[in-house]
C-alpha cells in the first residue's frame, strides 16, 4: 500500500505500509537494490505504536520507506541486525525509547538510557509521564572483559580534561597495543527530540541549530528541508542557492580547525596556530554574513537571508592560507610519520558498518548526500573526494582536498545569487511527513518530520552521522598505540551532541 508519493523537483519518496512479517523481506529486497538503512522513527500515534524504516540511495537520488505498525500492549517486530549493522544500532535505540523489541537481535542491551535509568520507562512513549527516580543500585556497565597473558584495562572518562563532551572509553592494553576499546556514549542525553513535540515549525529552528552546535547551518537546513516536504513548500532558487553556501562554509570552518588540531596532537603547534588563526577570520566572516559566528538565524522554513556574500579577494586569501597550511603540515617529516598507517579503518569494515562522511571517504568508500541527495545545483562534476589508506593521514588528506572543493563551490554559488533576502515565511499548507538530507561536515544528517494541519511538528527523528560512524573507531584503533588514540579519535572527530541527542 503506497502512502506517499511526490514526484517533479523534489525527490521521490514512496512509502509503504507492510505487517511485520514482510519487513524483512522488504528490507533485504531494498538493501540488495543498493539502499542504505539511513534512520529508524518509532511513533507512538496514541492508538498504537508504528516504527518508519528510511532507506535511501543515490544518485539518481531515491527515498523510500516501510513503515509497521505494532500492537501497543505486546510491541515486537522481526531485527534486521543480521543484515544492516546500523539497524542492530537503531533497534537498541528503540527498545530503550519506546519499549519496541526487536525479535532475534543478536545483542540487544541498553544503548540510549544508562544503567541508572529506571527499567521500564520509555520516554517517547505518549504515556511515559515524567522521570521516574534514577536506580540507586544499578550495577557496573557489563563491559565485555578481554582475558590473556599481559592483558590490563585502562579507563578513560567520561569526565576529561578541557571542553570535551563526556564520554567513557575502556582500553584493553597489551604493553601499549590497544586489542580493543568500548566507547560508552549518551552521557550528554537531552530529549531532544521530544522537546520537538509540539512545536510550530518555526520554533523548531532554535533547537536544531543546537543539536550540535559545530553544526548550527547543516543540522538546521536538514530540519528545514523536512518540514518544507512534510507541508508541501516549494523553495526559490536563491533560497537553495544560499544553503548551499552556508553548508559550504561551516564545511571549510570546521575542516580547517582539524587540520590544526591533528598537528597539535602530534605537538606541532605552530600548524596549529596558523589554523586557529584562520578558523577565526572564516568566523568573523560567518558573521558579517548571517550575523551569528556560528551561522544561526539565516536560514528558515521556506526563506534564507544572508546580510553579504563572500568576496573573490576574500575567498582566495583563504584559499592561500589553507594551502600554506597543508603544506606546513604535509612536509613535516615527523607529523606525517605519525599520521601515517595510524588508526586504519580497511573499506570493507567501513561499508559493513554504514560509516558516512569523512572517515568513509578516507577509507575508499564514495558516499557523499550533495552527490546522492542533492537540495540545490551544485558543482554539476562534484565527486566525492576519496584516499584509499583509511589511516589519520587519509582522513587529513580529505578535508584538506575537500575545503578546496567548497571554496570553488562557494564562489560558484555566490554567483548564481540574486538576492540575499530569498523566499517567504512559511504558512501551514498541509500537514504531512517529510524527510531532509543534508550532507554535514560530519557526513549525511537526516531529519524526518511529521506535521499536523495546524503547523505543529508532532514528531521529528534527527540521525547525525556520528551516531552511526562512532562504532567504527573501535575497529580502526585496534593494533594502535594508547599515546595515538587522542590522534586518532580526532581524526574521527565525532559528534557527542549529535549522538546523544
Amino acid at each position: 500500500m503506497t502512502l506517499h508519493e511526490r514526484a517533479g523537483p523534489t525527490p521521490v519518496r514512496t512509502s509503504e505500509l507492510v505487517a511485520a512479517a514482510d519487513l524483512q523481506r522488504r528490507a533485504r529486497e531494498l538493501l540488495g537494490a543498493g539502499f542504505r538503512l539511513a534512520l529508524v522513527a518509532g511513533h507512538d500515534d496514541g492508538h498504537g505504536l508504528r516504527v518508519v524504516y528510511t532507506f535511501c540511495a543515490g544518485p539518481p537520488d531515491r527515498r523510500a520507506e516501510l513503515q509497521v505498525r505494532l500492537d501497543r500492549d505486546r510491541p515486537a517486530l522481526p531485527s534486521l541486525a543480521p543484515w544492516s549493522f546500523p539497524a542492530s544500532r537503531f533497534e537498541r535505540e528503540l527498545a530503550d525509547l519506546f519499549g519496541i523489541t526487536p525479535v532475534g537481535h543478536p545483542f540487544l542491551r541498553p544503548l540510549v538510557l544508562h544503567q541508572h535509568w529506571p527499567r521500564g520507562w520509555h520516554p517517547l512513549r505518549r504515556d511515559a509521564g515524567p522521570p521516574p527516580p534514577m536506580r540507586a543500585d544499578a550495577e557496573p556497565f557489563p563491559f565485555v572483559a578481554v582475558d590473556g597473558p599481559g592483558v590490563y584495562e585502562i579507563p578513560v572518562g567520561p569526565v576529561h580534561a578541557g571542553l570535551i563532551e563526556p564520554g567513557h572509553f575502556r582500553f584493553s592494553v597489551v604493553g601499549e597495543t590497544i586489542l580493543k576499546m568500548k566507547a560508552r556514549l549518551w552521557f550528554v542525553h537531552r530529549g531532544v527530540e521530544k522537546l520537538f513535540e509540539g512545536c510550530p515549525v518555526t520554533e523548531g529552528v532554535g533547537l536544531a541549530e543546537r543539536i550540535s552546535g559545530d553544526t548550527a547551518a547543516a543540522h538546521n537546513l536538514a530540519y528545514c528541508l523536512a518540514v518544507e516536504d512534510a507541508m508541501g513548500v516549494e523553495l526559490a532558487e536563491d533560497v537553495r542557492l544560499l544553503r548551499g553556501l552556508l553548508v559550504e562554509l561551516e564545511r571549510i570552518t570546521n575542516h580547517v580547525c582539524d587540520l590544526g588540531a591533528l598537528c597539535n596532537d602530534v605537538g606541532f603547534g605552530v600548524a596549529q596556530a596558523r589554523a586557529l588563526t584562520l578558523r577565526e577570520q572564516l568566523l568573523r566572516l560567518a558573521d558579517q554574513m548571517t550575523g551569528h559566528r556560528l551561522l544561526r538565524g539565516a536560514i528558515r522554513p521556506g526563506t534564507t537571508s544572508l546580510r553579504r556574500l563572500p568576496t573573490e579577494a576574500e575567498l582566495a586569501d583563504i584559499a592561500a592560507r589553507v594551502e600554506d597550511l597543508v603544506d606546513l603540515a604535509t612536509s613535516n617529516t615527523v607529523v606525517m610519520d605519525r599520521f601515517e598507517g595510524t588508526a586504519v579503518l580497511p573499506k570493507d569494515d567501513a561499508e559493513a558498518m554504514g560509516v558516512l562522511g569523512v572517515v568513509a571517504r578516507a577509507s575508499g568508500v564514495a558516499v557523499d548526500a550533495r552527490v546522492a541527495h542533492p537540495f540545490c545545483e551544485i558543482g554539476a562534476d562534484l565527486s566525492p573526494v576519496v584516499e584509499e589508506a583509511g589511516d589519520v593521514a587519509a582522513r587529513f588528506s580529505v578535508r584538506a582536498r575537500e575545503i578546496a572543493v567548497s571554496l570553488g563551490l562557494v564562489a560558484e554559488l555566490a554567483g548564481r545569487v540574486g538576492s540575499l533576502d530569498a523566499g517567504t515565511a512559511v504558512a501551514v499548507r498541509r500537514g504531512g511527513s517529510g524527510l531532509g538530507i543534508v550532507e554535514g561536515w560530519r557526513g549525511a544528517i537526516v531529519h524526518r518530520a511529521e506535521v499536523d494541519a495546524a503547523g505543529r511538528v508532532t514528531r521529528c527523528k534527527v540521525v547525525d552521522p556520528s551516531f552511526l560512524t562512532w562504532p567504527a573507531l573501535s575497529v580502526a584503533l585496534a593494533d594502535t598505540i594508547v599515546p595515538d588514540f587522542p590522534l586518532a579519535n580526532k581524526s574521527f572527530n565525532l559528534s557527542y551532541a549529535g549522538n546523544d541527542l
